[in-house]
């Protein structure tokens, strides 16, 4: 991350790899007809999830400013490890003050593909219902990372939407448990605790971004194979 700039890869490379890895699979497997019918049955046309699979890992790098908080030490240039995943703390110079962003590939195309999956499935009383239990669960274990800002545990997210979804809306599960899992973490770990930003020392604090962004995008990936 060059100096004054608030873009860059919230995860470390290794991870950032594997989800690389995981998107060149599930684009081999769409090409061969694998997951059609499952993207299908999410009201995805195929060639829209390739582009979003591809526009949300790398829209994970864009984060869109919206505010600053006055910061009184800034963590700079370190890689802070959280329940396994190694998150990256960008290299700053002269940058006194915590940026608060939303990101581009783990809040802005989750929330306008789930607002879209709601609006074509009706289930918004359902929905709301596995958003607020992903919201409770993810806030109870969301922590605060010096340097990052606020993460939850990768797996929880998804795991929670996909059960709340099977037990609140079978029919329209994968659409449901996605858009419970992006919206109820952005809700539970990132909107909640915006007040828990300041002090961390993050140059930049980003909604959907380090700490909330595997769990999104896993959250995704979770759904098509629900499908």
């Amino acid at each position: 991350m060059k100096p004054s700039s608030p873009h860059f890869f919230p995860l470390a490379l290794p991870v950032v790899a594997l989800l690389f890895v995981l998107v060149l699979v599930m684009l081999a497997m769409l090409e061969v007809g694998v997951l059609d019918y499952a993207y299908e049955k999410l009201g995805v046309p195929h060639r829209a999830a390739i582009a979003l699979l591809v526009l949300s890992l790398l829209g994970s790098y864009v984060n869109i400013p919206i505010a600053e908080l006055a910061a009184e030490r800034i963590v700079s240039g370190e890689q802070v490890v959280f329940f396994g995943v190694r998150y990256t703390v960008p290299v700053v110079e002269d940058w006194p003050r915590t940026l608060i962003a939303v990101n581009l590939g783990g809040a802005v195309v989750p929330v306008l593909l789930s607002l879209y999956l709601l609006a074509r499935t009706g289930l918004f009383g359902p929905a709301a219902l596995a958003i607020g239990v992903v919201a409770l669960a993810v806030h109870a274990l969301a922590r605060p990372v010096p340097g990052v800002g606020i993460a939850v545990p990768a797996l929880v997210p998804p795991v929670i939407a996909v059960i709340a979804a099977l037990f609140l809306a079978r029919d329209a599960a994968p659409a449901v448990a996605y858009a419970a899992g992006s919206l109820g973490t952005l809700i539970g770990a990132d909107l909640l605790n915006l007040r828990r930003i300041r002090g961390l020392g993050a140059p930049v604090a980003s909604i959907g971004g380090a700490g909330t962004f595997d769990g999104i995008f896993v959250t995704g990936i979770l759904a098509v194979l629900l499908a």
